[in-house]
């Protein structure tokens, strides 16, 4: 097994005012050459929008963006005609294929919104462009993994075109999980949410992560309870 460190205080970092913003891979004016990807993963910001501020439309082109709300809920609209709310417990995802438009904004004008937003390459190029959104009851993660995204419908999370998956587990202190890869070859990306982790000799604290490779499977212990986000990838490059 081979790991790749990503300590929380190493993120990138810009505040504009309406928008607090980590970069945990190279994003806009912010660039590491050791942090531009890990596999197929190109982007995971942690985004605070304060009330009333977001994203105004903006163009993408052959990327999953996948969002997931922590706290607060998004107001979406794109020009695939879908236009919504994206609550904590939700995920969304937006294959931008060919191309797609869309903005952003905290649905709240006084509470602030803070969100994952994700962005994979994809496994087919040009596809035509498509959104899917799901609710995921978040008891059911208790010390267990629950997909969220996937390319095989059985697995209940929303469809993906890569060979890629997202699982969220909370786990209590003092207990242990398992993570087994479903595609050969692939890593696993596991972000701390919150808490505290060990994983091969290795502890994580909030939004710490670390990069997990050239094995099929590996164990997590909790030191403290632990909201984590894992992240499969094809690896490349």
């Amino acid at each position: 097994m081979k790991t790749i460190f990503y300590p929380a205080a190493e993120r990138g970092h810009v505040n504009f005012g309406w928008l607090d913003s980590h970069h945990s891979f190279s994003f806009g004016n912010w660039h590491h050459p050791e942090k531009v990807h890990f596999g197929a993963l190109r982007v995971l910001n942690d985004d605070i929008v304060k009330g009333g501020g977001g994203f105004d439309t903006h163009p993408h082109e052959n990327m999953e963006i996948v969002s997931i709300p922590l706290k607060g809920a998004i107001a979406h609209k794109d020009s695939t005609g879908t236009e919504g709310i994206v609550y904590s417990g939700d995920v969304q995802i937006m294959s931008a294929g060919s191309g797609i438009r869309h903005s952003e904004y905290n649905a709240s004008h006084y509470d602030p919104l803070n969100f994952l937003q994700i962005w994979i390459f994809p496994k087919q190029q040009n596809i035509k462009p498509r959104h899917d959104q799901r609710t995921f009851d978040q008891s059911l993660r208790k010390d267990r993994w629950q997909v969220v995204v996937s390319p095989n419908s059985a697995e209940g999370g929303v469809w993906i075109n890569q060979d890629a998956r997202m699982a969220l587990t909370r786990l209590s202190a003092g207990k242990e999980i398992g993570f087994t890869s479903s595609f050969d070859g692939s890593g696993v990306y596991l972000f701390v949410v919150e808490g505290e982790v060990e994983v091969g000799g290795k502890t994580l604290q909030r939004r710490d992560a670390l990069g997990i490779y050239e094995t099929k499977d590996f164990t997590i212990h909790a030191v403290a309870d632990a909201d984590l986000l894992a992240i499969e990838v094809p690896m490349f490059g």
